[in-house]
Formats: structure tokens, C-alpha cells, sequence
């Protein structure tokens, strides 16, 4: 069952008419000094050239909000993966909870070109590297019934919440040790899923066909060269089918053989979202540290267009709306 979220004030939800090319941003109102992942969940609307429109207060979330997607029918997904709960938000207005696929710490989902939905987990195990733990402000919450707060692998879903099947995607952990498919990227053969656990040294691949981890498309392991080590953020298949990943301070253009074959510096260190515009000519990336969300041109990596949400370390969701 679906539950409608009557309790979101209409005088908060002020999102201007959908248009294509808009720009969605989760943008959290972190206001817990006892908890820098706690606060009001925001999403902003931009249009195309990141000037805002509008923006939505959101009444069922308490921490970070993210994973922002649209489905095919034109409806924003998003994320509290400490508070398990994912979001439908629709043109109209209307914000609806969907409660059927379980309390786990989802993080983001894909739309299979069989109408079939892939869950990813943003968090595994249960434990936090003890030198990680003493310097974080928020805490992670296990899975109701067990001492775990996940198991960091994708998972098959019909529309309306029946399970089909669990992939036991490998994960790296990250800096903290606990995380698990922070953010992936369905490849358009449909059957391979890219991924990674944020901040770790891999960027790894899963076969949804045939159910099997593959090598990863590239990985690093120490000593590693003077300078942050490698890192992995996120990732996207452009129109072209050209897969771009962010590397915290740059933007590269990985073929399948896993090489590098361009490198776009950006500036500064943190940028960790990413979405391939429409047009094929541009990406979206948003920066956790400080809030920014940029425009960058893929010939060259200039930026043509910036915004800054006022909200750093809460932007955790970023997309571009397409249309129907």
C-alpha cells in the first residue's frame, strides 16, 4: 500500500510547473547540531540554466534526502536512506510514501526497460571503522529486527513492491567501512550495473543477466601517488552510451576496458553527484562540501552555469527532468 502525505503543508510546496530541462536538487536544511546528517528535507527546482523556481518542503524525511530520479511516467523518486523511507514526488504536488519495499537504507533506484525497478542499499555490515566513528556526527541505524544496517546489494523489484530477485553485489565500504551501492549507473545493454561504494578505490560492475560480479572496470590499491588517493563518487551513461565518472576533483570519461581516455579537472575537491543531460552536451554535477551545483560542457569541461544552494554538505540528490 501506498500512503499519501497529507501532513505536507501546501504553503511549503510552492514547485513551479515541470518543464524539460529543470533541475530537481535535494538540498537537506541541516539544523541538528547534535547530528550534521539531521534536518528538514528540501528539494529544490531549477531551471536550465540553474536559476531556482521553486522549492519543497518535505514532512516525512529527517535526514539527508538523495538518490533523486524521475520514472518513465514523469514521477521524482527520492531517498532517506537513515530514515527508510523512499519518496514519490509528482507533478501535481502530491508527495506519496511508499512503504512496500521494506525498511531498508535504499539510496537510489533504476527503471529497467522491462518496467522492473533495481533498489540499490547505500550501506553494509554493521560496524563503522572505530577512527571514522569518533570524528562522525550522525549515527546509522540498523535494520529493524537485526544488528545490521544492511547488506549493500541491489534488489529486483515489480512496480507495486514484489520482490523478484536479490544481487549480492560486492561492495568496497568506503573511508567508514559500512558503505554499500552508493551510487550506480545501469549500463544501456540493460544487464550491466556500474557501481561503487563512495570514496572507496573501486569502481565495480555487477551482470544482472547472469547474476555474477565481474572485474571491476577499474580499482587502485596502495601506495598510492602523492596527493588525496583515489576516489570514486559517482557515475552516468551518457545519450552516447559514453560512461563519465566523478572522481571528487575530476571528471573522467571511462570506456569499457576500464582506461581513462579524458579527464575534466573541476574545481576544488567534492564532487560527488552527477547527472548526463539530455542534450549530450553537458553534465550536471553538485559538490557535498560546498552546495555548489554546476553546468559543465563535456567538450571541455568549462562551466556554464552555476548555482549554489546555500546547503553544504546536503546536496545528495541531482537530476534533470526529461519529460514523459
Amino acid at each position: 500500500m501506498t500512503t499519501l502525505l497529507s501532513s505536507v503543508p501546501s504553503s511549503v510546496s510552492v514547485l513551479a510547473p515541470w518543464q524539460q530541462g529543470d533541475v530537481f536538487v535535494g538540498a537537506t536544511l541541516l539544523d541538528d547540531p547534535a547530528d550534521d546528517h539531521a534536518g528538514k528535507g528540501r528539494i529544490l527546482q531549477l531551471d536550465a540554466a540553474l536559476r531556482p523556481k521553486g522549492e519543497l518542503r518535505l514532512a516525512e524525511t529527517t535526514h539527508l534526502v538523495g538518490g533523486l530520479k524521475f520514472d518513465p511516467q514523469g514521477v521524482l523518486w527520492a531517498f532517506d536512506s537513515q530514515g527508510f523511507v523512499v519518496l514519490n514526488i509528482h507533478p501535481d504536488g502530491r508527495v506519496q510514501r511508499r512503504t512496500e519495499f521494506g525498511a531498508r537504507a535504499w539510496s537510489h533506484v533504476h527503471f529497467a526497460a522491462d518496467g522492473t525497478l533495481l533498489l540499490a542499499e547505500h550501506v553494509v555490515g554493521g560496524a563503522i571503522k572505530p577512527e571514522i566513528q569518533a570524528r562522525m556526527k550522525t549515527s546509522i541505524p540498523f535494520m529493524p529486527g537485526s544488528e545490521r544496517f544492511g547488506d549493500g546489494h541491489v534488489f529486483r523489484f515489480t512496480p507495486d513492491g514484489r520482490l523478484l530477485q536479490e544481487y549480492a553485489t560486492e561492495t568496497h565500504g568506503g573511508m567508514g567501512g559500512f558503505l554499500g551501492v552508493t551510487m550506480s549507473s545501469l549500463a544501456p545493454d540493460q544487464r550491466t550495473l556500474v557501481y561503487c561504494s563512495e570514496t572507496g578505490p573501486r569502481l565495480m560492475r555487477y551482470d544482472l543477466a547472469d547474476d555474477r560480479q565481474l572485474p571491476d572496470l577499474q580499482s587502485f590499491a596502495p601506495p598510492f601517488p602523492p596527493g588525496p588517493p583515489p576516489m570514486f563518487f559517482a557515475m552516468d551513461y551518457a545519450p552516447d552510451g559514453a560512461l563519465w565518472v566523478l572522481r571528487g576533483a575530476a571528471l573522467h570519461l571511462v570506456d569499457a576496458a576500464g582506461q581513462s581516455l579524458r579527464q575534466l579537472p573541476l574545481e576544488g575537491f567534492g564532487w560527488a553527484l552527477i547527472d548526463c543531460m539530455q542534450d549530450g552536451a553537458h553534465a550536471l554535477v553538485s559538490n557535498f562540501f560546498t552546495g555548489e551545483v554546476a553546468k559543465i560542457a563535456l567538450a571541455d569541461g568549462s562551466k556554464v552555469a552555476s548555482y549554489a544552494t546555500g546547503a553544504p554538505k546536503a546536496a545528495a540528490g541531482l537530476v534533470e527532468y526529461t519529460g514523459t
